[in-house]
């Protein structure tokens, strides 16, 4: 799922930004430099939105810019992608158990197939 949400940027005291994704309670991050900012907040946004999908929770809306700008931070909006952050952090495999007929698993076997990954496959094309 896609999703967008403003988020504030505030220099750090030491340096750089803190971020912060004031519709999302407990989003938070910091980096070093505006692009890392950038970079951070999408991670910890698509984390958080993952976390919500997973556990069956409301997704908070999204305010405008206008409503949380803040005088001393800058504000812009952070999309989150939660299929393509599943994709790079949650990889862990998960054990199916399906069947299929005997003749069809005869021939498969003897072609080689990787019954595995053409599960996989099949299930990415369909999602």
């Amino acid at each position: 799922m896609r999703y967008v949400y403003p988020a504030l940027f505030e220099p750090a005291e030491e340096g750089g930004y803190n971020v912060s994704v004031p519709d999302i309670p407990g989003c938070f991050t910091c980096a070093d430099s505006m692009p890392e900012a950038i970079r951070m907040a999408e991670d910890a946004l698509s984390m958080m939105l993952a976390s919500y999908e997973d556990d069956g929770e409301t997704i908070p809306v999204a305010r405008t810019l206008a409503e949380i700008r803040k005088d001393d931070s800058e504000v812009s909006y952070i999309l989150a992608d939660t299929d393509e952050w599943r994709k790079r952090f949650d990889s862990k495999a998960v054990k199916k158990t399906l069947s299929i007929p005997s003749w069809l698993n005869k021939k498969a076997e003897k072609a080689g197939v990787n019954f595995s990954q053409v599960l996989r496959d099949a299930l990415a094309a369909i999602l």
